[in-house]
């Protein structure tokens, strides 16, 4: 039972350790770069590279990044609590907001759509050959 424990506690160990790696390097490559660019976005773009070339596997990371997703909605707090300062500021720019809310999400929406239809077009074409 002891084995079973440390062996879990060590997979788990050792896919945070991985997430953190690849969020240290994309800081370190953030920091790094002559113009500016999130390094969210840049371990997200590392991440992927790792998993297409075959560096990471699925498994190596599947239960943390599984958690971090069911958990998402808690990596809002902050900026949500953040923006309390801000409703002043919020509430004098109200219509724009709502406006460039409804404007994007329509356009959200297209988007999926026409690459849904890109996608099935593609796949039915690959089927006909």
């Amino acid at each position: 039972a002891d084995a079973e424990r440390e062996a879990v506690l060590m997979k788990i160990i050792k896919q945070i350790g991985i997430i953190f790696a690849i969020c240290w390097i994309s800081t370190v490559i953030e920091a790094l770069l002559p113009f500016s660019f999130p390094a969210s976005v840049i371990g997200m773009i590392l991440l992927l590279l790792c998993l297409i070339t075959g560096v990471l596997k699925i498994h190596h990371i599947q239960e943390k990044s599984d958690f971090l997703l069911s958990n998402m909605a808690f990596f809002f707090i902050p900026a949500g609590v953040g923006m309390i300062n801000y409703l002043d500021i919020l509430a004098q720019n109200l219509i724009p907001l709502i406006v460039i809310s409804v404007i994007s999400t329509f356009i959200t929406f297209a988007a999926t759509v026409y690459s849904m239809k890109l996608a099935l077009k593609l796949l039915n074409r690959r089927k006909q050959k």
